[in-house]
């Protein structure tokens, strides 16, 4: 049988994101028959713009075109938070499929969410909520983590990103990277996500 093709699409903009999608990817990866790849969203902003905000260059990971989202079987989507929603360059990039919308070519897949705030009441669900109607329209199967992370999701001594919706991290004022513990829930996602996607590949 063919792999289950996992497609790991993000946008970053300090490194937050693309760290855990690093984790997911891992996690994806550790299933066996399945075969998990990071894309990245094309950046909108001019490059004079990200130099005055502090943004690092972009890593090589390559970037992804809407025309490559149906070659995968499941796909996870992380972006960080603009006053509680996604930001604008991953929806710039949802904007441009579509195309895939009119053929309903993404249908049916399954698709999760992970994210990046700010601050602890700064979009850690409103961000993945607010971000599932773009899932819907595509008729895609959101696949949310709900607490099967188990006690990492109740820590309450320690900062710690993510919820039922998916994997997260909190970036603060940028200098804070993620946790042990935010590394390794995204880890989780991606393993528990790949092992769904493979289910639903399985019965077609």
């Amino acid at each position: 049988m063919a792999p289950t093709k996992v497609y790991i699409v993000y946008y970053s903009m300090y490194g937050h994101v693309e760290k855990l999608a690093e984790e997911i990817k891992k996690g994806a990866s550790s299933v066996e028959g399945v075969e998990a790849k990071l894309w990245q969203v094309p950046e909108t902003l001019p490059q004079e713009v990200l130099g005055k905000m502090g943004a690092p260059p972009k890593s090589d990971v390559p970037i992804i075109t809407p025309n490559e989202l149906p070659e995968a079987d499941g796909l996870v989507f992380g972006f960080p938070t603009r006053f509680g929603l996604m930001a604008a360059q991953f929806k710039a990039f949802l904007d441009a499929t579509g195309g895939l919308w009119r053929t309903q070519a993404l249908a049916g897949k399954p698709a999760g969410i992970f994210y990046s705030t700010g601050s602890q009441g700064g979009g850690q669900e409103t961000t993945p909520l607010t971000s599932i109607t773009q899932l819907v329209h595509h008729g895609m199967i959101f696949v949310p983590i709900g607490y099967t992370f188990g006690a990492g999701m109740f820590e309450m001594e320690k900062v710690k990103g993510g919820s039922p919706y998916g994997a997260g991290t909190y970036a603060g004022d940028g200098s804070r990277q993620p946790t042990e513990l935010e590394l390794a829930q995204a880890f989780h996602q991606g393993k528990y996500f790949a092992e769904i996607a493979k289910k639903l590949k399985g019965s077609e």
